[in-house]
């Protein structure tokens, strides 16, 4: 059997272990797009590569506190921008949610406390979670910064299984006083889905004989997989429920491979494996900002991008061969441009090639731009690309010259070295 285990409310949970007296009030903490990164006095930015998606930025500036931490989501003119990230139960009851801008969360609950996001908090705390949990569980997944799975098969007994996730879940709050919900079924999938019913701080146990039952009334989009564009087709043929979908199988399985996937999941026929460590894939920083036209600062800014980028890059040592910068303009306009290179990574020429890629895609020249972003992938341990050997003394010399630095940033932070082109 499979568990999923979820912390409740994480970032609310968390800034709780710090200010107790936020326990039992409608706390939310507040999340927005680091524009400070631009600068020219920017500093105390840092890097985390352990947990990112969502609301977790590779990229933050370190947390700061303040007597009001909604001064941290106020212009210079004193509008309130930002949007909430989580919130806690007492919030939930006013209709807040999250992805909910924080003014008109304000509107909705004006007692509501706005907390400022604190990610070296989040990870300290995260790391500490899985690590208690790899002392109880023989294979444990971090899914997210905090989402884990677990594989009891041949560990716990079916007829303990309640009973030992009821213990665990009081285990962890009295470890890291943080709170979770749990959830057990023959796969994960479905135990994803008990977890949701679980919270909070609760316990789901789905034995297979239960599953049909379990999922039968369930609405399609409480199912992880099953996005917009699946629920809406799942609508246009009366699919409404979990039960109901799988009533449909010649139907839902004739759309193609995803579709007969999806299924499988949903009728516990099918399970992924464990997986104890994750490989990255990619690597990427964007930033959004005021509708901004002045294209010297947006080149400026690309540089500050790119020297961010570079140091990721060179932390993980890895050599990116595609590289990727998209334009988000004012009136839902995008554009991008991609290039494939197989070539030593330095500093120097991906800034170089990031103003490149930046003049290339900014087709939209009379707009103002509201987000930059730029993304490497495809690194050599996975494309088995071979490097080029033109000019490869040079570019070694290049590299060298590239880690040295980053040394020094690791050392004295991010900031201690910047492009002229960027003051």
């Amino acid at each position: 059997m499979k568990i999923h285990i979820d912390i409740d409310c994480f970032f609310v949970s968390a800034a709780r272990i710090i200010e107790p007296t936020l326990e039992g009030k409608p706390v939310a903490i507040g999340g927005r797009s680091d524009t400070k990164i631009f600068n020219k006095e920017a500093k105390n930015q840092t890097v985390n590569f352990e947990n990112s998606g969502s609301f977790v930025p590779t990229f933050y500036k370190a947390y700061e506190k303040s007597d009001d931490d909604l001064d941290a989501f106020k212009d210079d003119d004193g509008r309130i921008r930002g949007i909430l990230t989580t919130s806690s139960y007492e919030a939930r009851a006013f209709g807040i949610k999250t992805a909910m801008n924080i003014k008109d969360a304000l509107g909705l609950c004006p007692e509501l406390i706005i907390k400022a996001a604190n990610m070296s908090l989040y990870q300290k705390l995260s790391h500490q979670l899985h690590e208690f949990l790899q002392t109880k569980i023989p294979l444990v997944e971090q899914a997210s910064i905090d989402e884990f799975y677990g594989d009891l098969t041949g560990w716990i007994d079916d007829k303990d299984l309640y009973e030992f996730i009821d213990n665990l879940k009081e285990e962890i709050f009295q470890e890291t006083k943080l709170p979770v919900s749990i959830g057990s079924a023959k796969t994960r999938y479905i135990a994803k889905l008990a977890t949701t019913h679980a919270k909070p701080f609760g316990c789901k146990l789905i034995l297979p004989h239960e599953i049909d039952k379990f999922i039968n009334h369930m609405k399609v989009g409480e199912f992880a997989g099953i996005g917009k564009s699946m629920k809406a087709k799942l609508k246009s043929v009366h699919i409404h429920t979990l039960g109901e979908l799988k009533q449909r199988r010649g139907t839902v399985e004739s759309w193609g491979p995803y579709a007969k996937e999806l299924y499988k999941r949903v009728s516990g026929l099918t399970d992924a494996p464990i997986q104890t460590t994750h490989k990255r894939k990619s690597i990427g920083i964007s930033r959004t900002f005021n509708p901004l036209y002045d294209r010297e600062e947006l080149k400026r800014r690309v540089h500050v991008l790119a020297r961010h980028l570079s140091f990721a890059i060179i932390k993980l040592d890895v050599i990116p061969t595609v590289f990727h910068l998209s334009i988000s303009y004012e009136m839902n306009q995008k554009s991008h441009k991609n290039i494939s290179l197989s070539e030593i990574f330095t500093e120097k020429k991906f800034d170089s090639l990031c103003l490149s890629l930046f003049n290339e895609a900014d087709t939209q020249k009379r707009l103002h731009a509201i987000r930059l972003s730029i993304n490497c992938s495809s690194f050599t341990r996975d494309s088995k690309k071979e490097l080029s050997l033109i000019g490869f003394e040079d570019e070694q010399k290049m590299h060298t010259l590239s880690k040295s630095m980053y040394e020094l940033r690791e050392k004295y932070g991010i900031d201690t070295f910047k492009y002229g082109s960027e003051m």
